[in-house]
């Protein structure tokens, strides 16, 4: 399925978000490993975990699942990302 501009762009959004917490939890882990009585630390863990998965089940809601972890969010009897392009089907991919 191809999506228009405005839902390309949503997509592109919720992506970006996605990857900036994403790699906000990965970064806490980290430090955490150094640093595992830090509550401040734990805090801000916690609160960027519960925001991924948020992010993780929103998306798998619009586009399909990302992770097999959001794969009961997205509605529906199928799987929608066999609906869209794959990389190499887009103009400009690797081919």
């Amino acid at each position: 399925m191809m999506y228009s501009n405005n839902n390309q762009n949503s997509r592109n959004q919720l992506l970006k978000n996605l990857n900036e917490v994403s790699f906000a939890v990965d970064d806490i882990l980290l430090y955490l490993d150094t640093h595992p009585c830090d509550e401040k630390a734990l805090d801000f863990y916690e609160k960027m975990a519960l925001k991924r998965n948020e992010l993780l089940a929103e998306y798998a809601k619009c586009f399909g699942p990302l992770t097999i972890d959001s794969a009961a969010e997205s509605c529906g009897d199928t799987w929608k990302w066999m609906q869209q392009p794959f990389p190499w089907e887009k103009e400009g991919a690797c081919r």
